[in-house]
């Protein structure tokens, strides 16, 4: 079995929550192409006015999930409500009460910004169209733009644009799939600071990141690794539910580091070795089988080892490390299985 830290019930207003409190409560959803399963039986509780991060490397099952949640796919297996309606009987309600970011920028290049905010408040058949657009202009600093073509705003601006569209129609939850890919660290800032502002007014908001800076503003988070569910919790509760010691190691020849890393890479008491800059990171859950690890490299000249607290980068680059990739032995299941049903021999046979 493979180990994982255990789903927490979200701290702060969010923990204990009954039905009527949680935004998302959903159970045992899953969703398979073929011999695939890209959504593992995902549990999800969140409550209502909190901004939860969703983390997990390409490919692990982060969009899927998503438009299950908002209404555009049907759960293969599992059930569960969104905003108190229930996801496959009410997907039509969902959608107009959810506000969907993608992770390509999906409005009309051709039109202006207050042109595509109109355009999409036609779309929703919004009362008080020109109100409406006006408030999202002012909303999002877009105002002194709105006649600024969409195709000629850089990646920053196309966001705001892309998020004032999400609030046309005042969803009560916001569902972003990797909305600052790409953006400057200025705009990130500024695209998180109104994320908070919404949280604040009520909205709940989960939101798919690679940064870990993003994940640190977020109340909670949910780490997803070939469709499963490996973390659930706040920050604080993820990395001490993951147990791990971690030792830095610095070197006065940075060089050496690419050397060192690939001999702890894999030995024993060791669950992973990551880069930090000019240094190395090495974290295991058995600390005296740690030590043993590092102890043959411990005496060289230039390198300088301490213990190091665990950050979410370390707990979750030990996560993905101990997983197994299901989406990998599913393919070559069906590999195998196609090739027994047409008579043709694998490379075992073929021996």
């Amino acid at each position: 079995m493979t180990d994982h830290i255990s789903p927490a019930a979200p701290s702060g207003d969010g923990a204990g929550s009954s039905a009527p409190d949680l935004a998302i409560d959903v159970r045992g959803l899953t969703k398979r192409y073929g011999p695939r399963t890209v959504v593992d039986h995902v549990d999800l509780q969140l409550g209502r006015g909190r901004i939860c991060g969703f983390l997990g490397p390409n490919g692990s099952g982060k969009t899927t999930t998503i438009r299950m949640l908002c209404g555009l796919l049907t759960p293969d297996e599992g059930e569960g409500r969104c905003l108190g309606l229930d996801l496959r009987k009410r997907a039509a309600e969902i959608k107009r009460q959810v506000g969907y970011m993608t992770q390509r920028f999906g409005l009309y290049e051709d039109l202006s910004i207050r042109q595509n905010l109109d355009f999409i408040a036609r779309l929703f058949e919004l009362d008080a169209r020109p109100r409406r657009v006006d408030e999202a202009l002012e909303r999002l600093g877009l105002t002194t733009r709105q006649d600024q073509l969409a195709g000629a705003l850089s990646g920053g601006w196309k966001q705001r644009l892309a998020l004032a569209a999400c609030l046309l129609h005042e969803p009560r939850l916001l569902l972003l799939d990797e909305p600052t890919a790409g953006v400057d660290p200025k705009a990130r800032r500024d695209f998180w600071d109104e994320i908070h502002r919404l949280a604040a007014d009520g909205i709940t908001v989960l939101v798919s990141t690679h940064y870990m800076d993003e994940a640190e503003r977020c109340h909670e988070l949910a780490y997803i690794a070939y469709g499963r569910l490996l973390a659930r919790g706040t920050q604080r509760e993820i990395i001490a539910q993951a147990g791990l010691t971690v030792w830095a190691l610095h070197a006065d020849d940075p060089q050496r580091l690419t050397a060192l890393s690939t001999a702890l890479n894999g030995a024993e008491g060791v669950l992973s070795v990551a880069a930090f800059g000019s240094s190395l990171h090495v974290a295991g859950q058995d600390a005296d089988a740690l030590e043993r690890a590092i102890a043959p490299h411990r005496g060289g000249d230039g390198l300088h080892w301490a213990q190091a607290k665990a950050n979410l980068e370390d707990v979750f680059i030990s996560l993905i490390s101990r997983t197994p990739d299901n989406f990998e032995a599913a393919t070559s299941t069906a590999l195998r299985s196609a090739k027994a049903s047409t008579g043709t021999p694998d490379r075992e046979r073929a021996r």
